[in-house]
C-alpha cells in the first residue's frame, strides 16, 4: 500500500508546487499565452468541477471539504484493501493525490487554484489544474478497468 500513497503523494507534490509557481508568476492577473491553444491564467474556482456551485455564498467550500476527505478515508480504505490490483490502485491513487491537492487549496484559500486554459475558435475549456487532472485520468482509468475482461480463478 505504501508505493499508492507514495503516487498520491508525489501528485500532491507537484500539484502544489506547480499551484506556488503559477500564483507567483500570474500574480499581476495578466494571463501568458502559451501556444495558439493555451494560455496560463490565474482562477479562484470556488465551485467544484465547471465551477458547479462557485456562485454559492460561501458554504460549499465546507460541504466540498467534507465530501474530499470522506472520498480520501475511502480511497485509503479501498487501497489496502486491493493493495495487488494495480491498475484499479493506480487509478484510485490518481483521484486520491488529486482530491488532496484540490483539498489543500480549498483549506488555504477557500477556493481551488486553477490556471490552465484550453480553447479553440474562441471557446473555452474551463480553466484547471493538476489536481483535476489527475482526477480525471484516475476516473478514465477506472472506468477502463471496469470494462476489460475478467480472468476467472476458477477454470
Amino acid at each position: 500500500m505504501i508505493r499508492w500513497l507514495a503516487l498520491s503523494a508525489l501528485l500532491v507534490v507537484l500539484d502544489q508546487l506547480s499551484k506556488f509557481a503559477m500564483t507567483r508568476v500570474l500574480a499581476s492577473g495578466n494571463g501568458i499565452e502559451v501556444t495558439p491553444f493555451l494560455n496560463l491564467v490565474l482562477v479562484y474556482n470556488r465551485g467544484a468541477a465547471f465551477s458547479l456551485l462557485s456562485s454559492a455564498s460561501g458554504w460549499q467550500n465546507g460541504l466540498f471539504i467534507v465530501i474530499a476527505l470522506a472520498a480520501a478515508v475511502w480511497i485509503v480504505w479501498l487501497l489496502r484493501r486491493h493493495a495487488n490490483e494495480r491498475l484499479f490502485c493506480t487509478a484510485l491513487s490518481l483521484i486520491l493525490g488529486g482530491a488532496v491537492g484540490n483539498l489543500i487549496d480549498r483549506v488555504l484559500f477557500g477556493a481551488v487554484v486553477d490556471f490552465l486554459d484550453f480553447h479553440a475558435a474562441g471557446w473555452h475549456w474551463p480553466a484547471f489544474n493538476l489536481a483535476d487532472s489527475s482526477i480525471t485520468i484516475g476516473a478514465l482509468l477506472l472506468i477502463w478497468e471496469s470494462l476489460r475482461p475478467r480472468h476467472s480463478q476458477n477454470p
